[in-house]
């Protein structure tokens, strides 16, 4: 979930230069952190994966459109994503959640169709943290120890386990049937007489009841079907404030109505009801950050979700992606990060942070291992592959961020995000070839893809709520080109067209190659902004740049003209060959992607030279011998 678009930032970069400065380059270095191979993560919308059923009825149920169950994650589909050259996988929409289903006969309360968001319901709008969402249960009084099961097969496969947590908000009827002994709900002991307690944890508007949003543009609960939960009353008194900050008891429709934010010990004016840390703390590791939270009193919201997330991993998950992060505050993400690392130091802490001046306080000083490099450099590639941005504008993002680089989690496709074949982004699912090039190798970041991603999916599918682009995440719906790959649980591809076929291929060559790459986990240099002032027919639709450590060289180029290609003399300054070691002689090198090139890098007199042809959408990772 994410709030309004953030705009993407101005990012400078100035082609023309003084004459004197034509032969020198800028050298940008990678930071210098510890890093053995890159990361692979494969986010799945574990409901949408196994399903077989292609009906596609807008609003459909369960019945109708089918659903995916924790079972269909079978060694076989979960081997074929392991050689897909996946490290972690990440199962969205894990934790129960509202959907409009009646449970009732396992000890689960029916959600008001008024406040769920879709038939499937919102993975973002979580009622239980301490269960699974019962839809993907072959047995729903076992789907707690069908996950479980999962858990199990998906480390014996050599993958390690994500799930969601969302800290900022919680379902409106939030209710846990599951929690264990002696722990109580959100919300159970408040005092709802107070608009604000440090312990309360909801916000409240005391002498108020929530009222239900005004629909509009056509818009009715379940697209207008008739249900007996469907009486334009939904019974919350007080009123909570809304999980994206309204304070209004009668939130908008375009507000995350069916959520309730969670107070953090913030006052409704700002005011931070806890300790902060210290000056200097950012420097300091997660061990001094939880020896420094054991002897100060933290509101009550902090310690429920700190216990959530250890109680998930005593049930062998191997780490968290954080729904919007950046809006609970850092000091929390201290106490619940330190904690998490002293139970599992190797713990995968994922967060959704989309504003890039709050970045190096969430990973200083909250403990975040990775952030979405979402505003920066996907909102910049995209622009690129949809052919009206230029190439010259990813090198000062790089820069920008060396100093956290490996912090910065890549992606061109998750849920949240339009499909790259949807006519809204590309149009063409191979206009994606050269942007995971170099979303892919150009840091030593993990490299994140989403499901159907690697087959060219869609997402034109019209599931109900929301609008077509990206894949729904609120109703039953079939995902097609996915379903292809499927193949009726064959996990084989068999049904898979031979443009789709050729894409899978490509993401398992890319993905493969980098958790292997010893360059890919070492240093980075820019070559693009010296190619640019002084190679012709070099444009800005090419972009180039070197990887390497002690034992690898890779000159890495891409081509992200869809229409044409280019062919010219990439030149390496001598700033960067004494970078990488490359004395006057000649150096064969040879394509790692597809085999097919091999060429001849010149080093003479303090310039490297190598011819190159690039194909429309072609990339080459070429390794100097």
């Amino acid at each position: 979930m994410k709030p309004i678009k953030i705009t993407l930032m101005a990012l400078v970069f100035c082609v023309l230069a003084c004459e004197e400065k034509k032969n020198k380059v800028e050298v940008t270095v990678s930071s210098t952190i510890e890093v053995k191979k890159k990361d692979v993560v494969y986010q799945v919308f574990t409901r949408l994966f196994g399903n077989t059923n292609t009906r596609n009825k807008p609003w459909g149920t369960i019945e109708e459109n089918g659903v995916g169950k924790f079972n269909d994650f079978t060694d076989k589909a979960l081997q074929e994503i392991k050689d897909l050259g996946v490290t972690y996988i990440w199962y969205t929409g894990v934790p129960h959640h509202d959907v409009i289903r009646d449970y009732t006969n396992y000890g689960i309360s029916n959600d008001d169709p008024e406040v769920v968001k879709g038939r499937a319901g919102s993975p973002y709008a979580v009622k239980d943290y301490y269960n699974v969402n019962p839809d993907l249960a072959e047995h729903v009084e076992n789907r707690l120890q069908e996950f479980k099961a999962l858990i199990k097969r998906s480390h014996s496969a050599g993958l390690k386990v994500i799930i969601d947590i969302v800290p900022n908000h919680v379902a409106r009827n939030y209710k846990s049937s599951s929690k264990p002994e002696g722990v109580k709900d959100f919300g159970e002991d408040d005092d709802t007489s107070l608009a604000y307690h440090v312990n309360n944890n909801f916000y409240y508007n005391p002498t108020e009841s929530f009222e239900l949003p005004t629909w509009e543009n056509n818009y009715l609960p379940l697209g207008g079907e008739e249900n007996p939960l469907i009486d334009g009353v939904f019974d919350e008194n007080p009123s909570k404030w809304t999980g994206n900050g309204s304070r209004a008891s009668k939130p908008n429709m375009n507000d995350w109505y069916e959520t309730v934010k969670v107070n953090y010990g913030v006052s409704p004016e700002g005011k931070k009801d806890f300790d902060e840390l210290p000056e200097g703390f950012d420097q300091k590791g997660y061990k001094k950050h939880y020896a420094f939270w054991q002897d100060k009193t933290v509101p009550n919201s902090w310690v429920k979700f700190r216990d959530i997330a250890l109680y998930w991993l005593d049930m062998g998950v191997d780490g968290f992606r954080y729904d919007m992060a950046e809006m609970v505050p850092v000091e929390f993400w201290s106490y619940m990060n330190s904690s998490i690392k002293m139970k599992n130091s190797e713990a995968f802490l994922l967060a959704e942070v989309y504003n890039p001046s709050l970045y190096r306080d969430y990973i200083k000083k909250g403990k975040m291992d990775y952030l979405y490099d979402k505003v920066q450099l996907y909102d910049t590639i995209k622009h690129v592959i949809q052919g009206h941005g230029k190439t010259d504008n990813i090198p000062p993002i790089l820069d920008d961020l060396k100093d956290i680089e490996h912090h910065m989690l890549h992606f061109l496709e998750n849920h949240d995000e339009q499909r790259i074949a949807s006519p809204d982004f590309a149009g063409k699912a191979e206009k994606s070839k050269p942007a995971m090039v170099v979303s892919a190798t150009s840091s030593t970041a993990p490299t994140m893809i989403y499901f159907g991603q690697e087959v060219g999916e869609d997402g034109s599918e019209q599931a109900g709520f929301g609008s077509p682009t990206r894949t729904s995440i609120f109703d039953y719906v079939g995902v097609p080109a996915h379903q292809r790959w499927l193949n009726d649980k064959k996990f084989d591809g068999g049904q898979l067209t031979k443009a789709e076929k050729d894409l899978r291929d490509f993401y398992k060559r890319l993905l493969n190659f980098t958790i292997n790459s010893e360059a890919l986990a070492g240093e980075y240099v820019d070559i693009h902004a010296y190619n640019r002032l002084n190679t012709e027919n070099y444009t800005d639709k090419v972009l180039s740049f070197i990887r390497w450590s002690s034992s690898e060289k890779l000159i890495i180029i891409s081509n992200f003209d869809a229409e044409n290609e280019f062919e010219f003399d990439l030149n390496i300054p001598m700033d960067v060959l004494n970078l990488i070691g490359l004395q006057d002689g000649i150096y064969t090198v040879s394509d790692q992607l597809y085999n097919q090139f091999k060429s001849e890098l010149v080093v003479s007199k303090g310039q490297g030279t190598l011819t190159v042809k690039l194909d429309p959408l072609q990339s080459l990772i070429l390794k100097v011998q």
